[in-house]
């Protein structure tokens, strides 16, 4: 059935597209198969060719089948982006095992759940994060604890003395070039990276398909913990193919890796897609302007997914005009809007449009993108290939006109299984709508004449910092183990740079009442990653309360929003 966005559909491009029937480790197999010597990984200078990536692979994913994994077990990846992050992930992909990504700013507290939850009793990480780590390993019983910790340092990967424009950022120096002591793993080992790569174990033989589970990456919602969702091959596989042919990444393409690939976006549009092609991934370990402007220049990237707030940084370095982006063909991304003024500048000095798209980590990143004939600014696109979203009443589930405001679902191949060990939640994100199966997004919007959808707020409660999804529940969750703290409601607060930021509205115990501001943020500090710290703690008497006895957030967020 048509739908209006169709007349607007790329005409290069078919609507629908039918996807390898194989796992997500045989994308990297061929890529190595056909360009061999070709440069897929590139960190300050070093450069790992696609016949080394997939040799290092297999040779963790061997050692991964000597200390246990096997068929379907989940193993925690905790890192920045670095080259052994996407070495890990394939070796795990190649060990018939499923990939947890963990955000590398989460502390012990926050690790506890991504350990037990998904029953992982091996982990990869860095050496700045393998303390962190162990001592969430060791708070946990004897029974849930990890076995073992894959330790790597980031001058596993580059030269410790390069210079010149690959060089890290000077503030990055302390932290990139110091090796850290494995960790006490507490009933069991930590173990060197190096002495994983060389214990010699022939991998196993790779038998997982299309529809085994891949990865399962954790999203938090409105109540209590992140709930994994869980990704087959053949949604990331959909999601990596369909990227590739949209944004016209070929094997010549230069990818500047800089988004997060413990993100979803980083993982399946960014690196999956990359590799697919067998393009060159350029590995920055976190955002830094002038590293990014002289790598862009120096490499001749392509390609650069991001987030707004990275753009607008980068143009407002000092060094800007001397960056040369004129190799950029693709520059877009999501996560929060790109204002129209910085839009405009990057068209009328480069001619670049940029991408805005829209996904969450059920979808797999992209359900809707730009049509780089027909963009639409401050839009979330139209619905990607093989996909079909509408918008909803969310309480009858009545489909709604274009122009009036309701929630956004999507069906698609793209779209997750459901929630790990919560068939509860599973049930509740899903409806039936004109005979298929349709995953309420929880975002509300509206659609176009043309079929264009637009952002116009959020059925669930979330916070939006610098693109980070914060989940005020989560946060409040945390902030109660806080001895001071008797009540916590966490809301939004408006951010010139950020977006939003986080603020805690704080009732204090009595026995506590001396604690100041500052001394809750810095303890959110030691507990939570840093973007979910608040940045603003406002304490009160009392929270307001419904008759039921529940916190009316709403009602603070409403007053902090006519405040500002």
């Amino acid at each position: 059935m048509d739908r209006p966005h169709h007349k607007f559909w790329p005409q290069r491009l078919p609507r629908a597209i039918t996807v390898p029937a194989t796992s997500l480790w045989h994308n990297l197999a061929t890529s190595a198969a056909r360009y061999p010597t070709k440069a897929a990984l590139v960190f300050f200078g070093r450069t790992i060719s696609y016949r080394e990536l997939v040799d290092q692979a297999e040779r963790l994913a061997g050692t991964l089948q000597a200390l246990g994994v096997q068929r379907g077990d989940r193993v925690v990846l905790d890192m920045q982006n670095c080259p052994q992050l996407v070495i890990a992930h394939f070796a795990i992909l190649r060990a018939n095992a499923v990939v947890v990504p963990v955000n590398p700013m989460n502390r012990a507290e926050e690790l506890k759940h991504y350990i037990v939850d998904p029953d992982a009793k091996v982990a990869f990480t860095t050496g700045d994060l393998a303390a962190e780590l162990a001592k969430a390993s060791n708070a946990l019983e004897p029974a849930q604890r990890l076995a073992h910790l894959i330790v790597t340092q980031f001058t596993d990967a580059f030269d410790a003395d390069v210079s010149g424009d690959e060089a890290p950022a000077p503030a990055w120096r302390d932290w990139l070039l110091a090796r850290h002591p494995l960790p006490a793993l507490d009933g069991g080992e930590a173990m060197h990276w190096q002495d994983a790569l060389d214990a010699g174990h022939v991998p196993p033989p790779h038998t997982v398909g299309a529809d085994d589970m891949a990865l399962l990456p954790y999203t938090s919602g409105t109540t209590g913990l992140p709930k994994g969702c869980v990704h087959h091959h053949s949604s990331l596989m959909h999601n990596a193919v369909a990227s590739q042919l949209w944004g016209s990444v070929s094997h010549e393409a230069v990818v500047l890796a800089v988004v997060p690939m413990f993100h979803i976006t980083g993982v399946v549009s960014m690196m999956h897609t990359a590799i697919y092609a067998g393009a060159t991934l350029v590995v920055m370990p976190r955002w830094d302007r002038e590293v990014a402007g002289r790598l862009i220049s120096l490499r001749k990237v392509t390609s650069w997914t991001n987030i707004p707030t990275m753009v607008i940084d980068l143009m407002g370095s000092p060094n800007f005009a001397s960056f040369d982006l004129s190799s950029l063909m693709y520059i877009g991304g999501g996560g929060a809007a790109m204002p129209q003024a910085v839009a405009q500048r990057l068209f009328e000095q480069y001619g670049l449009r940029y991408q805005e798209g829209y996904g969450l980590t059920e979808t797999a990143a992209p359900s809707h993108a730009q049509p780089f004939e027909n963009p639409k600014q401050q839009c979330l696109g139209i619905p990607f290939m093989s996909s079909d979203s509408r918008v909803v009443d969310p309480d009858t589930l009545r489909e709604l006109p274009p122009g009036e405001s309701g929630e956004i679902i999507t069906c698609g191949p793209e779209v997750f299984q459901g929630y790990w060990k919560r068939p509860d939640a599973t049930a509740a994100a899903f409806v039936d709508f004109e005979g298929k199966r349709y995953f309420r997004t929880g975002d509300m919007g509206r659609v176009d004449e043309d079929g264009y959808f637009f952002m116009t707020d959020r059925l669930k409660r979330m916070i939006n910092a610098s693109g980070f999804k914060v989940w005020p529940a989560e946060v409040e969750l945390l902030m109660f183990k806080n001895p001071a703290i008797q009540e916590a409601c966490v809301i939004a607060t408006k951010d010139a740079y950020r977006g939003e930021s986080v603020k805690a509205i704080v009732v204090l115990r009595p026995t506590h009442r001396d604690t100041t501001e500052q001394q809750i943020i810095d303890w959110c500090r030691e507990n939570m990653a840093v973007y979910k710290t608040p940045r603003q703690v406002q304490f009160v008497d009392a929270l307001p309360k419904s008759g039921a006895g529940k916190v009316m957030w709403r009602l603070l967020q409403e007053k902090e929003e006519s405040a500002a």
